[in-house]
């Protein structure tokens, strides 16, 4: 017979699927309704944040703070589950407020349910955008999740990403795998799949199932129903080299020209004795050059001598 479980036992499993539940996609689609996730407007240097304890820009601390949990800015329970009991006062402003949550940088009310239960669901728990890597701490806007991929994105980067989100690392939309047409798309890890490799080992293949990805195991989308394109090489995949031929072209060791000759396979080194032979040789051809040159201009004076002789002739026969 199976072990009876213990109360402890019991406890850390129903705590285990709390914390699974809580981060799961399910609390990630109202994250714009969340209170800990609503403008603010700050009374001294006027600039719109998200909601916090205090101004993000100039740590100013607001005359009428909201509740991150419930979203109130006044508290009017006479007899309700306040820790700090105010019967028959309607409390306002810091008399309101109970403690700041870790992760949303928000204030709470002095609710038990609100200081209980707050800090265990907030939404911006794991809140670090996929851009630019900025959690709440590091800018000041609200934060978003992407339409395609669920991830967390900041305020600066929302539209940007978007607008390339549905773009595969791939360049083709074939599958990974195999040969065949990708007729899954995860949106996350940028990968098609096929109806074959879209199943991994472990996960049983319901019929009219949406398939997980093997890799992350997030819901794929079929690519017919997506605007899916692929990665482009405007200038080819070699981008490490410049455009510029110039004489440090072949310093880099990486090269092809570099690695491989057809000397017995061995790369050319230069040395300097290399750099002795070539002047030699350079100076060599100079004074054969000069050589040949002399001996044309002697060959033109010579010709040109013998013309004006005819020439002379010529005139005395005329005069005569």
């Amino acid at each position: 017979m199976p072990k009876k479980k213990t109360g402890a036992r019991k406890k850390a499993e129903k705590q285990r699927a709390r914390q699974k539940d809580i981060r799961s996609d399910k609390t990630l689609i109202d994250i714009t309704k969340s209170p800990c996730n609503f403008t603010m407007e700050c009374d001294k240097c006027g600039r719109m944040q998200k909601n916090r304890a205090y101004c993000y820009f100039c740590q100013n601390i607001p005359k009428l703070p909201m509740c991150g949990a419930c979203g109130k800015q006044k508290c009017m329970m006479k007899s309700g589950d306040c820790v700090v009991k105010h019967a028959g006062v309607h409390t306002t402003g810091m008399q309101m407020v109970g403690a700041i949550c870790d992760f949303c940088e928000a204030w709470i009310c002095h609710g038990k349910k609100c200081l209980t239960t707050h800090a265990c669901a907030c939404v911006l728990i794991d809140a670090v955008c996929l851009e630019c890597s900025r959690g709440v701490n590091d800018q000041g806007g609200r934060f978003f999740v992407c339409a395609f991929c669920s991830m967390f994105l900041c305020e600066d980067d929302q539209f940007e990403h978007q607008a390339k989100c549905q773009v595969l690392e791939a360049e083709t939309l074939k599958c990974g795998s195999c040969n065949k047409l990708g007729q899954h798309s995860c949106l996350r890890c940028k990968i098609c799949f096929c109806d074959d490799h879209v199943w991994r080992k472990g996960v049983k293949k319901v019929r009219g199932q949406i398939p997980p990805c093997p890799k992350c195991g997030y819901e794929t989308k079929e690519t017919k129903q997506l605007s899916m394109s692929t990665r482009t090489t405007d200038y080819g995949r070699q981008s490490k080299y410049e455009d510029d031929y110039d004489d440090d072209y072949y310093s880099y060791d990486n090269s092809a020209a570099m690695s491989f000759s057809g000397f017995g396979g061995v790369a050319y080194t230069h040395d300097e004795d290399d750099e002795e032979e070539s002047s030699e040789y350079s100076d060599s051809e100079e004074s054969e050059e000069s050589e040949e040159s002399g001996e044309e201009e002697e060959e033109e004076e010579e010709n040109g001598g013998e013309e004006g002789l005819v020439d002379k002739t010529k005139k005395l026969n005329v005069g005569e």
